[in-house]
């Protein structure tokens, strides 16, 4: 294969808040070395997140991975469910990233499912802490949405939405 995908979602358990859902490619095989040492976003504190998310920027314009989050808001989780609201989002992330699902090898955290079309893809549960490429897809993702959730805070200072972090 190619191309190596990494899926990843955040923000399932919150009570408040969207889903979102982290995809990450390695456009270059050098990329890998580039993250040496990632962990999955919860094992690590969210100064240690923006850190590694600064460095994906970098590698991105350096033209090395690329990466797309997507969300789907809290009106699109009460009308149509959760797993409604993942499968949107994981298939818009993986269209964003603009490779060829037969050039590619998708590997999915938990009980994720890729789009049919991609027909190399691999379910691993807690791939977040086993996988370099989940562990970053579910860095995006984390920093993204909890950015969201302190926009949010600012907007309604009274919710606590800084604490409905996923």
């Amino acid at each position: 294969m190619k191309y190596l995908i990494g899926i990843d979602e955040v923000g399932r358990g919150p009570i408040a808040g969207p889903v979102a859902v982290g995809a990450f490619v390695f456009l270059k095989p050098q990329a890998k070395q580039f993250f040496k040492g990632v962990k999955e976003s919860k094992q690590i504190s969210e100064a240690k997140r923006e850190e590694w998310f600064e460095k994906i920027k970098e590698a991105q314009k350096l033209g090395l991975i690329n990466f797309a989050v997507t969300f789907q808001s809290e009106k699109v989780i009460d009308a149509k469910g959760i797993s409604f609201a993942i499968k949107k989002c994981l298939s818009d992330s993986l269209k964003k990233l603009k490779i060829d699902p037969k050039e590619a090898e998708v590997r999915l955290d938990g009980g994720l499912k890729a789009p049919s079309e991609y027909e190399k893809q691999k379910t691993i549960i807690k791939g977040d802490a086993k996988e370099q490429v989940i562990a970053l897809a579910s860095i995006c993702a984390k920093v993204l949405r909890d950015r969201k959730m302190r926009k949010k805070k600012k907007k309604h200072p009274n919710y606590g939405f800084e604490v409905h972090k996923g």
